[in-house]
Parts: C-alpha cells; sequence; structure tokens
C-alpha cells in the first residue's frame, strides 16, 4: 500500500520530507517526488504547487505513475468559522468548489458536486489530532483559485457554501481521488481568518507558516502510523482466519483472537469474507 503525500507550497512538505527514510528523488512534470518510507509506510511526498490545476494534475501522476492508493493533502488554510481558532486543524469531511458551476462539473465522473473523505482516514486524523492535543473539526473545506484576504469575499462565500475553511487545491485533489476510486482526506492547519489581517501577515508580510505546518505534519505522520497499524493487524487476522476455515473454525479462531487483545472493530472487516457476525 502506497501513501501519497501532499502539499501546495515547499514549507508544507519540508518537514515530512526530512522525517523519511530510505529516500529517492524523482523529478516529472516540473514536481519532484520523494519516495521513502515514514513510520514503516510507503509514502510518495510532494509539492503540487499552488491551485486546483496544480494539484489535479499532481494527484493523477501520483496515482498513475506512483501507484498511490491513498492520498492526504496537508496544509494551512483560511478560517471561515468561529468554531475553531488559529492553529486549529479542519479535516475534511466535505470539500466543494466555491468558484466552479457545479451543476456542470458533475456531469462527468465522479458525477458528484461535493467530495467525501474518507472515514477511515478521517477517524485516524481525528485520533491524532487528540493525540496530539489539537482542536479539530471534521468540516466542510471551499476551494477555489484565488487567496481569500478580505472581509467582502469572505462574505460572499460564506453565503455560498459555508464552509469552516477555505484554500486553493483540496477539491481538485477529492475529484481526482474520487475518479480513480482512490481514498482521499484533506487536512488544513488555520494559519489566518481569510480576512485583510491574513492577507496583510501571509502575503504582504510573507510571514513564516512554519509553526502551522508543523501541526499538520505532525497529523500526516500519526495518520500514516495508524494505517500502517490497521495493515499489520489485517495481515495478521487474515493468516490466523483462514478463508479455507469453515464456519465453527473460524468462529473458534476469532474467539481467540478477542481473548488476545484484537479489536472487535478489526475482526468485523473480514467477517463479510467469512460470511459471519462476530
Amino acid at each position: 500500500m502506497i501513501i501519497g503525500i501532499m502539499g501546495a507550497m515547499p514549507d508544507e512538505v519540508e518537514q515530512l520530507c526530512a522525517k523519511l527514510e530510505n529516500v529517492t528523488v524523482e523529478p516529472y512534470g516540473g514536481v519532484e517526488y520523494h519516495k521513502g518510507t515514514l513510520a514503516g509506510k510507503e509514502v510518495v511526498v510532494c509539492c503540487a504547487g499552488m491551485g486546483k490545476a496544480n494539484a489535479a494534475a499532481t494527484t493523477q501522476v501520483l496515482i498513475t505513475k506512483f501507484g498511490a492508493e491513498k492520498i492526504i493533502f496537508s496544509g494551512i488554510a483560511g478560517n471561515m468559522t468561529s468554531k475553531i481558532g488559529i492553529g486549529d486543524v479542519v479535516i475534511g469531511k466535505t470539500v466543494l468548489y466555491h468558484d466552479a458551476q457545479l451543476d456542470m462539473i458533475c456531469q462527468n465522473p465522479p458525477f458528484l458536486k461535493e467530495y467525501t473523505g474518507d472515514p477511515a482516514l478521517i477517524a485516524a486524523a481525528e485520533k491524532a489530532c487528540a493525540d496530539a492535543g489539537v482542536k479539530a473539526l471534521a468540516g466542510k473545506i471551499a476551494t477555489g483559485d484565488m487567496f481569500v484576504g478580505d472581509s467582502a469575499t469572505k462574505a460572499a462565500i460564506e453565503a455560498k457554501c459555508a464552509p469552516d475553511c477555505v484554500e486553493m487545491e483540496g477539491a481538485a485533489v477529492s475529484q481526482i481521488a474520487a475518479k480513480n476510486d482512490v481514498p482521499c482526506v484533506i487536512l488544513r492547519a488555520m494559519s489566518d481568518n481569510a480576512d485583510e489581517d491574513g492577507h496583510e501577515v501571509l502575503v504582504v508580510k510573507k510571514f513564516s507558516i512554519t509553526e502551522y505546518v508543523a501541526t499538520a505534519t505532525k497529523i500526516v505522520a500519526a495518520v500514516t502510523r495508524s494505517d500502517a497499524a490497521r495493515a499489520a493487524q489485517k495481515v495478521l487476522i487474515t493468516d490466523a482466519i483462514p478463508a479455507s476455515l469453515s464456519a465453527g473454525a473460524a468462529l473458534h479462531a476469532a474467539a481467540q483472537l478477542l481473548a488476545k487483545g484484537t479489536s472487535r472493530s478489526a475482526l468485523v472487516i473480514l467477517s463479510g469474507r467469512q460470511n459471519l457476525n462476530f
């Protein structure tokens, strides 16, 4: 299982790249793809560039050329809600465009006006945030090809789709992932409030986003570790309960695994294979 990990700016991926082991770098289509292992999991990390076109193209390359079977996009965003504040995180439960004709876009695969984050990746991100002491919200992310740094634009986006945060890549990543039937999640640490102050700090003064990126980096690494742990547990269960076992023997094997501390939810993952209800 290969996980594709993306950011839009170099600052958003440099800390992740520094954590990789057994690294090789392959340039392709103007993007450098860093292949290696993170928390024992095979990953490809890249800086896609800002905007929807860059995000969509790079997502397809990760899937088609590098074989990514899951996609995590990590970076910063402008906060659009009072539920969280600067430094907190929005996990993309729903992702959509705020600057597109949605009734036209949905006429082609994947035939959607908005995109849904993968439930397992969302759950892993929520746990990672909780473990790190970071306040997080699984909510709505709006994407458009503009930096939102004034109150009028912010109000217009709020009226149109009422998102929890606004950024420039998430929906494009999610659209291409959905088109390829690849699980995906968008993670955003809040760097500003999508208003005049945010424009002044991030664009005019070019304020360092390192602190906010550190939060997102920590969460992505934890999500990757969680995915690796789930994969290892599934291999263990598959070995312990072969498909060739009879129903009675499978139930006995399941009971032994439960006694050893294997989670009931992990066994349920495989119950369909045996037509059993653990």
